[in-house]
């Protein structure tokens, strides 16, 4: 069985002329849950867990955010989960980020996969709610930047989801360093934002051209590998619209077979990268070891 946490809090890579620096945030211990995954029971998941060899005693959802040095910038792709925002387990990145040499509130750029606590959290000071990032440049896809701060939308969230919501939507406006932008940009030089909707309406992967290789940094497209990528057509509990999330799950996943292109997932085991390859009408995953 593999060990559920790390060793090492960060790791270093290359992916063609890139330096890749994966950091450790944490893990959320889930229990288990018949609701996680719609219309599949607890066993079903268990299994699922068991043939990838981690452990059947919880939901083990880790979480990792890429550092890229590109061109000249620091670039951080999610900002973590905010130290005491999420959950008891994910307190580690200022910590880990520090470790690796990185200076935390030196980000050019933070780039925004989606609006859910454990990607954003970590933009906010918990309590006061002041940004953590003021000088950097925050990027996100507009469609999502703009569904959650409707203020329309918080009676339609579930009720789990509301204070989430409403917290996003008294905040985020505030701040004059938003870039919004749209499928198919290029957020800053190499790297461009792809529409990956369903797990959110404005859920975006990033795609870096880094020279002789491609690296894809695709955030919750395929959230849980273990269960996803054996069972693609599993829907997410966390999926604001499951088919359209498992549309772009093989969408996403059969381009970077196709291309050969490296991937990283924010809750893939750490360091959070490894290869897919098709299975019939599913995949298989080997992740990173380190």
């Amino acid at each position: 069985e593999t060990p559920v946490e790390p060793l090492v809090g960060f790791y270093k890579y290359k992916v063609g002329s890139l330096e890749v620096t994966a950091v450790y945030d944490g893990i959320w211990r889930k229990p288990h849950d018949p609701t996680f995954i719609k219309d599949v029971s607890v066993d079903d998941t268990k299994a699922a867990l068991a043939k990838a060899g981690l452990t059947t005693d919880f939901m083990p959802i880790p979480l990792t955010v890429v550092v890229l040095k590109m061109n000249g910038r620091t670039i951080m792709m999610d900002a973590g989960s905010g130290v005491g925002q999420w959950q008891a387990n994910a307190t580690h990145l200022p910590a880990n980020m520090k470790a690796a040499g990185i200076d935390y509130k030196a980000f050019d750029t933070v780039l925004i996969s989606h609006f859910h606590p454990d990607h954003v959290w970590g933009l906010m000071e918990k309590g006061t709610n002041d940004p953590v990032f003021p000088n950097a440049e925050l990027v996100v896809n507009a469609t999502e930047y703009n569904w959650w701060t409707d203020p329309s939308r918080l009676a339609k969230l579930p009720e789990g989801r509301k204070p989430a919501g409403k917290r996003i939507a008294e905040n985020f406006p505030k701040w004059k360093n938003w870039k919004l932008v749209d499928d198919g940009a290029e957020v800053v030089p190499g790297i461009r934002l792809m529409a990956a909707p369903g797990h959110t309406p404005g859920h975006s992967v990033y795609h870096v051209d880094a020279g002789a290789e491609q690296f894809l940094v695709s955030a919750d497209t395929m959230y849980v590998p273990a269960l996803l990528a054996p069972h693609p057509e599993w829907q997410g509990a966390y999926d604001q619209d499951g088919p359209m999330a498992i549309a772009t799950r093989h969408r996403i996943i059969d381009q970077v077979i196709a291309d050969n292109v490296r991937i990283c997932g924010s809750h893939f085991p750490f360091p959070g990268t490894g290869s897919f390859v098709k299975d019939g009408n599913a995949y298989a995953f080997t992740p990173t070891q380190i």
